[in-house]
């Protein structure tokens, strides 16, 4: 079998691109490697499967219909993972015409190309970001999701009903997963695990936002990795699953547990809470456990400790 990976030199990517290649399969990467963040990190990220003779890597962007047909037409994948997006809440502020484009229209072209060339199944990575401020919690897959607050969960939220609408109207069996807050080593240098581990380590100061209560469901890499690709093995028609930890950690403690693993107190500075910034975070994973036989492996201390230890060989 085949896979098609979108955005696969980023952080999820490159480990969906890896974790493919070791089980065997034959894997199709497209990539932009655009300068959110320093594209040799996204290089970096693919040192392994550039090695590797069942890789295939395309330097592209979403947005070329035509260029991506041309990869349809000359690999003929079996399935597609979808992960190629723009990411953050605050840059979705800064530039929400982006966000469209690439979140909505790129996503689109790759439906459009998945029906044409016969795709067995499209998954592709929502977000948390698209319950918004929704009071239910934990954050169930039925929520009406009328609580957004930013322009990047409202683009996430707008390609999942691009997916469903294809699935209705084509039949494209398709998966969307909402990830919640992703962390682990490979971290997009730009999310709180990352900003804050590498302050604390360098003695610099952190700003945190707010006064510390909000709550985020930090979710291991390899969980969500794992999570993917059960979907894979999986033949549903239409399906959307939270794949989270379904344990908020408040940013008081979140800090904390950093400071314990690096063994240095942090200098934290006070800002104010920012626009875009919901209170918490926390996924209903009840779906995925009936469905997927899934749930996450690695808890925040275990996670954290391993992160840091792949960090600190970066620096």
């Amino acid at each position: 079998m085949k896979i098609l990976v979108t955005g696969c030199a980023g952080f999820i990517g490159s480990h969906v691109t890896d974790r493919l290649l070791k089980k065997g399969f034959d894997v199709v990467g497209i990539d932009n490697f655009n300068d959110y963040y320093d594209p040799k990190i996204k290089e970096e990220n693919l040192d392994q499967a550039k090695k590797n003779k069942h890789f295939e890597l395309y330097r592209e962007d979403i947005l070329n219909f035509e260029a991506i047909k041309k990869i349809f037409e000359d690999e003929k994948p079996t399935k597609v993972v979808h992960l190629a997006a723009r990411a953050g809440v605050r840059s979705s502020i800064a530039d929400p015409l982006l966000f469209s484009h690439v979140n909505v229209e790129g996503t689109v072209n790759l439906l459009k190309l998945s029906v044409d060339f016969g795709i067995k199944q499209f998954i592709v990575g929502s977000s948390s970001s698209v319950y918004g401020d929704s009071k239910r919690l934990p954050f169930c897959e039925d929520d009406p999701c009328d609580k957004i607050i930013s322009p990047y969960g409202t683009s996430k939220r707008a390609a999942e009903f691009w997916v469903e609408s294809f699935y209705h109207t084509y039949a494209l069996k398709a998966v969307i997963l909402r990830f919640f807050t992703v962390y682990g080593p490979r971290n997009r240098p730009d999310m709180a695990p990352a900003l804050f581990a590498n302050a604390i380590i360098n003695n610099k100061p952190i700003n945190r936002f707010g006064n510390g209560s909000s709550g985020r469901d930090y979710t291991y890499i390899d969980d969500i990795v794992e999570g993917i690709l059960k979907t894979l093995d999986q033949s549903m028609e239409f399906e959307i699953i939270n794949l989270g930890n379904s344990n908020p950690v408040n940013l008081l403690k979140f800090i904390s547990y950093l400071e314990k693993i690096i063994n240095k107190k942090a200098q934290v500075k006070n800002i104010p809470k920012q626009s875009g910034d919901v209170q918490i975070t926390w996924a209903d994973i009840n779906k995925a456990k009936k469905i997927l036989d899934w749930q996450p492996k690695t808890q925040i201390k275990s996670g954290l400790g391993k992160y840091i230890q792949w960090l600190k060989k970066q620096i």
